[in-house]
């Protein structure tokens, strides 16, 4: 539906701008050509309005010289001359009335010499000729070859006056006609033109007397009057030429000619209207036209649309159409296959990458995952689950010391005959063996209850009792073995794994080689991180104590010496052991926040006015991460300096493991601290890896004896021959020695008699408060 939404949108998209683009084209010319003709039009008319004004004065005209033909007529009449010299007004008046009646005139009147009426012939009523006389008179007489306009009962009058003469002027002949109908009527049909006269009367009213308009038009103008320009009307634009008629008297007169705009267009419509047939078959075609030419170029925009839509949902098989194109829909179609050739290529090797371990081939910790995760589902279709399954992880045992000393490259070379060597115990195709990381890995045994889990864990750990070759080096393998199993261990793939992964480190720790899951593994840890998530706030809180183990020495030398421990005062817990959360500080790295911590403590301490008499050395434990932390020296020196203390009042300790986790970041730490003043100590001796050519290198001053090897002093001659060996050697290396464990006085007498330097234990002092401490050594003179 997407696909044909979006083609179809695509080609409207196409189609209906192209012809926007043309009806905008089409009606901007068709605009334009239309102006252009009503512009022709226009000045058409109005050239036509000029001849018929023309015209229109041209038949006034004729009409004056008609009256004046008449009036010259009547006044060369003998007999009618004769009247007037005699006085015969019945003749006079006879004449009047039949000539004024055989030319048509509306008035024939004979004016005295002075230009008073001596006698008047009217057709009709006209009730205000006289009134008018008086006014036409004058200009009349002025110009006698001239005419006059006068208004009468709201009709125009055309007069002419001439004068009487035998031979002298014995008076004046005046004649009249109305400008009516037939005048207006002949214009009409000399020249196609509508003609309206329109009579403005002294009270502001417009009258037509005479007009060729249609009666809608007529009754327009009657009621909006002279326009200006043109008139609108129902059946169409007339534009209007306005004469005023000169010497009007009684009102003012003018002469409308009017022609219709839509007879002259006329001739034009049919031509527009082609035009619009015109326009309307080409914009069809080019829609048919443009739909076809769009029709084209998406069909390879759709195969282009499916085909990414197969690249979304994985499928890279598929070769895309059009390719054999040779424009540039062609040149896309080839550089998109391309593309999806390559995406595939590249596709395939991330799914390599993301789901199986470059170095051993085997599948890593995502694809274990997955694994674990379809087991458990189609295990699950009975009650109780018919196939269970077990996971299994391991750890080797010190393998970033074989890093460290043969190199990483032998590392590698070691991950692969391990992953070779597990795959050896685990054949069937049904169950896994991964890489989780590092030198971490993971078995998924299907269809194996705990006892067949234990087996396998068995039979791996014999197998690594064989020792792994390489050329001229032999590798002793060992693993802590975490087992966890479904259902009863854990009830989904992500709690399974862990709870394998916690089995394996308690493995580790109790160096049992295997052991299955049990809750009390998970509820110590548990308790233990929420311990660790409060030991920030604990810090923040002046919640940690300082705790001070006095050390005496075995053969008088002078100054008094204490190791510094520390104690977390739980607001809710109470006081809290150091193995409850050292150990995890040490995972996290807040170890160096706490190493800090006691650190200014027993600088605050040493610069206490009560410790200065008393020559006081104070040792502060030092971890793994502490050492390899660059800028330890820096945060040390500042702290001397802010209580002012010198480094000699300390004695840094720093187990075996912590040294040889990385050895040269580690000697380079300890010479610089040696450098600033510090005292350094090798402390729990004998427990670790280190090996006396790096002793003999480390700039110590001290070593410190494990107390498992003083504490069976008692009962062991071993580990009295090896607390005996080891105060040898240190002596014989310039180092002093300190016995820590020291348990009974038997203990404490035997130490003195080996020549051990310091001794410290329960039966000498347990650890203590800052006012215990300095309380005891009051005590002790």
């Amino acid at each position: 539906m997407q696909l044909r939404l979006l083609r179809r949108s695509l080609i409207l998209r196409l189609v209906g701008l192209s012809l926007l683009l043309l009806l905008i084209v089409q009606a901007a010319g068709f605009a334009v050509v239309r102006a252009t003709i009503d512009r022709n039009a226009r000045a058409q008319i109005a050239q036509a309005l000029d001849l018929d004004e023309n015209v229109w004065r041209r038949l006034l005209e004729q009409n004056a010289d008609k009256l004046r033909q008449g009036s010259a007529l009547l006044a060369a009449d003998y007999g009618f001359r004769s009247a007037v010299n005699s006085g015969d007004e019945e003749t006079i008046q006879s004449v009047l009335e039949n000539h004024g009646s055989r030319i048509g005139a509306a008035v024939t009147a004979l004016l005295g010499t002075d230009l008073e009426l001596r006698a008047v012939s009217l057709a009709g009523n006209m009730e205000a000729f006289p009134a008018t006389l008086r006014a036409l008179v004058p200009p009349l007489a002025a110009q006698p070859q001239g005419s006059q306009i006068a208004v009468m009962g709201g009709v125009p009058y055309q007069f002419v006056m001439v004068p009487l003469r035998a031979p002298v002027v014995i008076g004046w002949v005046l004649m009249g006609f109305p400008v009516n109908q037939p005048l207006a009527d002949e214009m009409r049909q000399l020249l196609s033109v509508h003609v309206a006269l329109v009579v403005q009367g002294a009270d502001g009213t417009a009258k037509v007397p005479v007009s060729t308009l249609p009666p809608g038009p007529l009754a327009l103008l009657q009621r909006q009057g002279v326009p200006s320009g043109e008139l609108q009307t129902p059946e169409g634009t007339l534009l209007a030429r306005a004469i005023r008629l000169d010497s009007v008297v009684g009102g003012e007169v003018q002469a409308l000619l009017l022609r219709s705009v839509d007879e002259v267009l006329a001739p034009y419509r049919q031509l527009q209207v082609l035009l619009a047939i015109i326009t309307v078959a080409g914009v069809l075609l080019f829609a048919v036209g443009t739909g076809l030419v769009a029709q084209r170029l998406t069909t390879p925009l759709r195969s282009l649309l499916a085909a990414t839509q197969r690249l979304s949902r994985g499928e890279y098989d598929v070769p895309l159409e059009h390719t054999d194109r040779s424009d540039e829909i062609g040149n896309l179609a080839r550089s998109f296959d391309h593309m999806r050739v390559d995406i595939g290529v590249q596709q395939t090797e991330i799914r390599r990458l993301a789901y199986w371990d470059r170095l051993t081939g085997l599948p890593n910790r995502e694809r274990f995952r997955e694994a674990v995760v379809l087991a458990i589902a189609h295990s699950t279709g009975g009650e109780p689950p018919q196939h269970p399954l077990a996971v299994l992880t391991l750890d080797l045992d010190r393998f970033k010391h074989v890093n460290d000393v043969l190199g990483y490259a032998f590392g590698d070379r070691l991950l692969q005959a391990v992953a070779e060597r597990l795959r050896q115990q685990v054949p069937s195709p049904d169950n896994m063996v991964a890489r989780l990381g590092g030198n971490e890995f993971a078995v998924l045994l299907q269809g194996a209850d705990a006892a067949t889990a234990h087996a396998t864990a068995l039979r791996i750990t014999h197998s690594f009792e064989e020792p792994l070759a390489f050329e001229d080096q032999t590798v002793d393998l060992s693993a802590g073995i975490g087992i966890a199993c479904w259902p009863g261990d854990a009830d989904d793939a992500d709690t399974l794994l862990s709870r394998s992964e916690i089995a394996m480190y308690a493995a580790k720790r109790r160096l049992s080689g295997a052991l299955q899951y049990d809750a009390s593994f998970d509820s110590a840890s548990t308790q233990t991180l929420s311990l660790l998530t409060e030991l920030r706030h604990a810090v923040e809180h002046h919640e940690l104590r300082l705790y001070l183990q006095p050390k005496v020495p075995l053969h008088g030398q002078p100054g008094r010496a204490a190791e510094a421990l520390v104690r977390w005062q739980h607001p809710q817990r109470g006081l809290v052991p150091p193995m409850q959360f050292i150990p995890f500080a040490e995972q996290t790295g807040f170890v160096r926040q706490l190493t800090l911590w006691m650190f200014e403590e027993v600088a605050r301490l040493l610069a206490d006015p009560r410790t200065q008499g008393l020559a006081l050395r104070v040792s502060v434990n030092l971890s793994t991460r502490d050492l390899l932390d660059p800028e330890l020296s820096t945060r040390l020196a500042d702290i001397l300096v802010r209580h002012g203390v010198l480094a000699s009042a300390f004695c840094l300790e720093i187990t075996e493991s912590a040294i040889m986790d990385d050895p040269q970041r580690a000697e380079a730490m300890l010479n610089r601290l040696s450098e600033q003043g510090f005292k350094l100590s090798i402390d729990d001796f004998g427990t670790g890896y280190s090996s006396l050519a790096y002793l003999k290198r480390l700039p110590v001053d001290e070593l410190k004896i494990d107390k498992s090897f003083v504490m069976g002093m008692e009962t062991g001659e071993d580990d009295a021959m090896i607390v005996r060996s080891t105060i040898d050697l240190a002596h014989n290396l310039g180092l002093t020695v300190v016995a820590e464990g020291v348990e009974t006085a038997a203990i404490l007498e035997r130490l003195r008699t080996l020549a051990c330097d310091e001794a410290q234990g329960y039966h000498i002092a347990r650890p203590l408060p800052v006012d215990d401490f300095l309380a005891w050594q009051a005590r002790q003179g």
